[in-house]
């Protein structure tokens, strides 16, 4: 196999042009950096609505909440390494499970797919910016705020402990007094403003913002996968939120909407809870299996085989991950009619998730694969996936269900999905983007260390769960005795875990050291195919000087594939009579109009704040703060939207290449 050192093309073609470039120090390009740079210091810090620091806010940010997790699973793993251990109360044990299941599944694995879509979906979308700039400054404050609210309680001994699914009656204040759920609940709700609000400026985003000549057929998949699942999220956040809102209403005000005793509905949070949380399984999945969709061909010198395919399964996942969501309730006593249309679906779901696999493995096999640090964890990651993907298949089985539902099988094929088939390829993402986050390479030995390590310790960490869970381990148990036959498997799963620990240790060690003595990467040292290694490396504030027009799918291989018309990369738009984007039409992507985009603003920041202290003022009781609060929010959305921004109603006019005129 062929090895791909830094800057250097595949040896059959050479690259095409550079694209929407000018000249550095150029008069043009000094407007542009003056027009979109955000100002230096704190000031800029706090206002800054560019997409890429956005972006790496949330992978940095997310990556935080990662660590902090797997710290509570490493103390878990202590706890649980021998029988009748009692390094943890069992009151302990319940908030740290509890808080460990919400940091890695909501504030960890969507917003660290979320960071990468801020970052990249302008640059493959051959965009300025993203369609609400200031919007996505404020989701990423709102999610910041909502981690931060929900962590204010652990050092209080009062964090959530009913687990992260939360059910009532556990969660009722008849059976949990303190503020632990209140907390639980309010954070909920405020994380779920951030997840609509990027949702909404995802969605926009695709409809408008893309380079012409990008229609819906040339869409790269990390944007299907990240397009599906913020439509996901537009219908299955309201059900968790209006869930959380429901239950706190029941517990400060005497509502009854869970209380059986006064005909309410135990089940109905489930129902809800779930409506939510299946989809939301494809919501940190498809992103994740986007970023390898995008990735892999580059490393295996070909495009995506089954492309068409691919991007339809992914649709297909998410429209099946709606009908599921009673998979999680099978031992309920539900009607076993349900009990049958349920389990069928829950298999059917494997279908489109398998046309993803082919797709992966024959562009492996026919391909010219670079065995890069990259590579590795996709490819890692395809195993994992499978094996997630069988025990899913598995428990989608009504009656193996029944006698696995509460054992640590599930917990198992929990991690393998949730983990594993987010973790590799956001792990590979990293590795993969970095050189374009950066301008430096990370060190390949010390990423081939990280990957075997992590790839190790993971399967010697969760695979033992599986027989735990088929020995009869329980779930959500603090403690167990000597005689039941889990001690081994318990014992190897805690090595494992700390084993996998040491290689997201590796990982950071590598991160940091490339940080500062990496190696300059160049603009596009992998040789890829897509618009955002087109520009330098890191990006300018402006993205594209010129917005070029695009005629393929891999626009920067067409002179080695045949793929129809050529792009026309060394021309396009210039607009540089302030800060302006190019507006397109939703399917074939012909230019529109021309956007006046907002400038950098405090807004979002003074909004995120007001809203976060107005849940906590909630959570006090401090209903005239509440008030004061709501005022507050009032006055940050009057600056937001003062003065008002305007379309500015020009016909977007062509050049020929970056150093014409524009008149």
């Amino acid at each position: 196999m062929a090895d791909l050192a830094p800057n250097s093309p595949d040896l059959r073609l050479a690259r095409r042009p550079e694209i929407g470039r000018m000249p550095q120090g150029s008069e043009r390009e000094h407007r542009l950096r003056e027009l979109w740079e955000s100002a230096p210091g704190w000031r800029g810090w706090l206002s800054t609505v560019d997409h890429k620091r956005v972006g790496l806010r949330y992978i940095v940010t997310a990556f935080f909440f990662l660590i902090v997790g797997g710290v509570e699973a490493l103390i878990m793993r202590i706890q649980l390494a021998r029988p009748n251990s009692h390094l943890l109360s069992p009151e302990q044990y319940d908030q740290l499970f509890t808080m460990h299941g919400i940091t890695m599944i909501f504030l960890y694995a969507l917003p660290v797919l979320s960071g990468f879509s801020n970052y990249l979906w302008p640059l493959v979308l051959g965009a300025r910016d993203m369609a609400f700039p200031r919007l996505n400054a404020l989701s990423y404050w709102v999610f910041l705020f909502a981690g931060l609210f929900l962590y204010a309680s652990f050092p209080l001994g009062q964090a959530p402990d009913a687990g992260w699914f939360n059910y009532v009656p556990l969660a009722s204040l008849e059976y949990d007094t303190g503020p632990n759920i209140d907390v639980y609940a309010l954070g909920m709700v405020l994380l779920g403003i951030s997840t609509t609000v990027g949702s909404v400026n995802f969605v926009v985003t695709l409809l408008r913002m893309r380079a012409p000549g990008m229609s819906i057929d040339r869409l790269p998949i990390l944007v299907w996968g990240t397009l599906t699942a913020s439509a996901a999220n537009l219908l299955a956040i309201p059900s968790v939120s209006l869930a959380f809102l429901m239950l706190w209403l029941d517990r400060q005000f005497g509502t009854h909407f869970f209380d059986v005793g006064n005909a309410g509905r135990p089940m109905l949070w489930q129902h809800l809870f779930w409506m939510f949380g299946h989809p939301w399984v494809y919501v940190v999945v498809l992103p994740a299996m986007g970023i390898v969709s995008d990735a892999l061909p580059t490393l295996c010198r070909r495009p995506l085989v089954g492309y068409t395919p691919v991007a339809i399964s992914t649709v297909a996942t998410m429209i099946i991950g709606f009908v599921v969501w009673i998979h999680h309730m099978f031992a309920t006593g539900i009607a076993p009619l349900a009990l049958s249309f349920f389990g069928v679906a829950s298999t059917l779901i494997s279908v489109p998730s398998a046309v993803a696999t082919f797709a992966w493995i024959a562009t492996i096999w026919l391909g010219r694969p670079v065995y890069r640090v990259p590579f590795l964890f996709f490819a890692g990651f395809v195993l994992l996936f499978v094996i997630g993907g069988v025990s899913g298949v598995m428990t989608a089985a009504v009656p193996f269900d029944w006698q696995l539902t509460d054992t640590y099988f599930v917990v198992a094929h929990l991690h393998y999905v949730l983990l594993g088939i987010n973790v590799f390829p956001v792990l590979g993402g990293i590795y993969y983007w970095f050189p374009k986050f950066t301008g430096k390479m990370t060190n390949e030995t010390l990423g081939k260390l990280s990957f075997w390590v992590s790839f190790i310790g993971f399967n010697l960490g969760f695979f033992p769960m599986h027989i735990s869970g088929l020995l009869g381990m329980p779930r959500r148990i603090y403690t167990y005795p000597a005689d039941m036959g889990w001690n081994t498997t318990n014992m190897i799963t805690s090595i494992g875990s700390f084993v996998l620990a040491i290689g997201i240790l590796v990982f950071l060690v590598d991160i940091a050291i490339s940080l500062r003595r990496g190696k300059p990467a160049g603009d596009n040292p992998w040789d890829a195919a897509s618009l955002e290694w087109s520009v330098s490396s890191p990006p300018p504030s402006y993205n594209f000087a010129v917005v070029p027009v695009i005629a393929s799918r891999n626009p920067l291989w067409e002179d080695r594939i045949e793929e129809g018309a050529h792009s026309r990369l060394d021309e396009g738009f210039l607009l540089d009579h302030g800060r302006e984007a190019l507006g397109t039409t939703s399917l074939d992507a012909r230019p529109d109009i021309i956007l006046r985009m907002p400038a950098d603003s405090y807004a979002p920041f003074l909004l995120g704040v007001s809203s976060a202290l107005l849940f906590v003022a909630m959570l006090l009781h401090a209903w005239i703060a509440t008030a004061a609060m709501v005022a507050a929010c009032g006055v940050s959305m009057v600056v937001w939207l003062w003065p008002e921004r305007l379309l500015i109603q020009r016909e977007p006019q062509p050049v020929e290449d970056a150093g014409a005129s524009h008149e």
